[in-house]
């Protein structure tokens, strides 16, 4: 799912920013770094460890101030190659970088992520004045790469085809101080024929499960909260060795971290998810009843098409054991319309599994051809064809997501309050963070009660349901709740 700029980075980075000038920040350091971000949680998990690469080499963080102002010595752009729009994005994105470079010519610029993977000549051929082309797997060889570009005088690129570090031997700059991304694994050992990540990631490989903990423990000791479990098929960890209970044990595990509030994870795959997982998500009292499993379509024939390893039937029969353990679990998914050789009955059968599954909400997506990928050389259905059911498909998601955002009126909810800020809390004096089940709230403050900070847990009144969000304005003087703690 392609996003735009990290905002949480951008609050950090206020916070970093504060009554420091531009003399200050760089007193002492090697220049001063932005990275933004395109792209998954893997990549903005990643984009926490450029940053820290980039820090133990001496690089400070910029201000928001000095990038509007393009006083930057590097800047880092993070890419995702999942779909076309995200292409896209990144070469528009490197293209309105050019500026910086005529404004301040010693200025680095560095891309990375998925499409630097997966294009790399041709992103140097397209934008020669990029410095540093560097893969899903080189996130450490940046500062290197960098101090060569400069020296030489003509752009770099490390591009690795094999794993040189898992993700929790490099450092890392925290984009939050309340939450925390841990990945447990890289890579992934699916064939789903409209997919690239395979082949920019890598197969799948599994952290150890002390060393994962480890890194769970240092960040609650960092004053993280919330920690998320991250990878490709985040259920299937373990399953390399045997070990198909491993990641239930993981989950538990992690429930045993003392100070940790709340963990959750993603995306786990369909076909590795079994009962142990539910079992101990229903059991474990600080994971989260919140589950993101990718239905991607309700059509079997399609599912077979893609090489997905499960039919409706099976997705349907595991949202039932969840909602049987837990009740009030938000579960999410994504799904692709349009893809070659669906027809309307296909896409019906999709929509039918959409009425049943009852999803809180969906990422709908127009399926976009990735150049070497099977489903890019299978005859491609007209655009209209696929806008119209994408509409279709999203107007039948936004009413049912609306009936599960009104059924929270009323009721109380535990908010975590977030470092970044919704874009009306200004004027709302409101604060954004979001309840146990993972849906973003909007909470006001009332009147001579004290204002909660980042990272503290809020108990609240839901008062308004928006379509994706909801609105708690509680009022203590009529019974409704507000509490801190």
């Amino acid at each position: 799912m392609a996003v735009g700029p990290d905002l949480r980075i951008q609050s950090w980075l206020m916070e970093a920013g504060k009554g420091m000038s531009v003399t200050a920040q760089r007193k002492d350091s090697r220049g001063v770094y932005y990275v933004r971000t395109l792209g998954c949680q893997m990549n903005e998990h990643d984009s926490e460890r450029i940053a820290g690469v980039l820090r133990a080499q001496g690089y400070q963080q910029a201000t928001p101030e000095q990038v509007r102002a393009r006083e930057v010595d590097v800047m880092v752009l993070n890419t995702c190659a999942v779909r076309d729009n995200a292409t896209q994005r990144m070469y528009g994105t490197i293209g309105r970088w050019h500026r910086f470079k005529q404004h301040k010519p010693d200025t680095r610029i560095a891309v990375g992520g998925c499409m630097a993977q997966k294009d790399r000549e041709r992103i140097v051929k397209a934008a020669p004045w990029v410095d540093a082309v560097f893969g899903t797997r080189d996130i450490g060889s940046l500062p290197g790469l960098l101090d060569k570009a400069r020296k030489d005088g003509r752009p770099q690129v490390g591009v690795s085809q094999e794993l040189r570090d898992l993700p929790g031997r490099l450092p890392a700059v925290r984009a939050s101080r309340s939450q925390a991304w841990v990945s447990i694994s890289v890579g992934c050992n699916n064939t789903c024929t409209f997919c690239i990540v395979p082949s920019v990631r890598g197969r799948e490989r599994d952290r150890s499960m002390d060393d994962i903990l480890q890194e769970v423990e240092d960040c609650v000791r960092s004053g993280a909260r919330q920690v998320t479990l991250l990878g490709q098929n985040v259920n299937s960890y373990g399953w390399s060795t045997g070990d198909r209970y491993a990641f239930a044990r993981l989950l538990r595990a992690c429930g045993r971290v003392p100070g940790l509030e709340r963990i959750r994870f993603t995306s786990p795959h369909p076909a590795a998810f079994t009962d142990d997982v539910i079992a101990a998500m229903a059991e474990t009292p600080t994971v989260m009843h919140q589950l993101h499993m990718p239905l991607q379509s309700g059509s079997d024939r399609i599912l077979r098409a893609m090489r997905r390893s499960y039919r409706s039937q099976r997705f349907l029969q595991i949202l039932d054991k969840v909602r049987a353990a837990m009740p009030d679990a938000l579960i999410t998914t994504d799904i692709i319309v349009g893809f070659p050789g669906e027809t309307e009955e296909d896409f019906q059968a999709t929509m039918d599994v959409v009425r049943r599954a009852r999803f809180s909400s969906a990422f709908i997506f127009e399926y976009s051809p990735r150049p070497g990928t099977p489903a890019a050389r299978m005859p491609q259905l007209p655009k209209a064809v696929v806008q119209d059911r994408f509409e279709r498909l999203q107007a039948l998601q936004e009413s049912i997501t609306l009936e599960h955002m009104q059924a929270f009126l009323g009721k109380e909810v535990e908010v975590l309050i977030g470092d970044g800020h919704g874009r009306h809390d200004g004027s709302t004096h409101r604060v954004t963070g979001h309840e146990r089940t993972g849906v973003l709230v909007h909470v006001g403050v009332p009147q001579g009660m004290p204002a909660p900070k980042p990272g503290d847990l809020v108990t609240c009144t839901v008062t308004q349901a928006g379509p994706h969000y909801l609105i708690a304005d509680p009022d203590p003087r009529a019974g409704q709740v507000y509490g801190i703690r």
